[in-house]
């Protein structure tokens, strides 16, 4: 057998090797930012967006820890578009709906206790959790526990409005 037979072979029977146990585990990646995350996420596409466009980028880059209850893009789809033209003609206003998606501390979908939280807007947020189902004012949480080097995000099915205050 020649040398260049000897090398197809062998890097063959290595193909097939490699094809039969399945592909190499990738290396974990460390957690980047909760701005980060939602970032790379793309059906958090419209979220990141939003966040941009309300200034909270370096909050949830910088800060934390946050739980970060992330609407989907089909929740922000299910939102009349007068209420999402109203959001973007009020910066403020945006500002304070997002933050009322944001908890200052890390709440894991294990952790996560019938009773009100205190959101970074300011109003409290009626958390639930039966078995694995956990909910957040109406809202039901699809995704858990996505890591965050400062926090943890859950995908949610819809935009939760906070509380007119008076």
């Amino acid at each position: 057998m020649t040398y260049r037979r000897l090398l197809l072979t062998a890097f063959a029977a290595a193909l097939v090797a490699a094809c039969a146990t399945g592909p190499a585990p990738m290396a974990q990646m460390a957690p980047v930012s909760v701005a980060d995350t939602l970032a790379r996420t793309p059906q958090l596409s419209t979220l990141n967006g939003l966040v941009q466009r309300a200034g909270l980028v370096d909050m949830l880059r910088t800060g934390g820890p946050y739980t970060v209850f992330a609407p989907t893009n089909e929740a922000f789809q299910a939102v009349p578009a007068k209420t999402m033209a109203e959001l973007a003609a009020d910066p403020a206003r945006l500002k304070a709906v997002l933050s009322y998606h944001v908890l200052p501390m890390r709440v894991a979908q294990a952790d996560v206790k019938p009773g009100n939280a205190k959101s970074a807007e300011g109003s409290n947020l009626a958390l639930s959790r039966a078995g694995d189902f956990v909910t957040v004012e109406d809202a039901m949480v699809q995704t858990t526990d996505i890591a965050a080097s400062n926090g943890v995000i859950h995908t949610v099915d819809r935009v939760l409005i906070p509380p007119v205050r008076r």
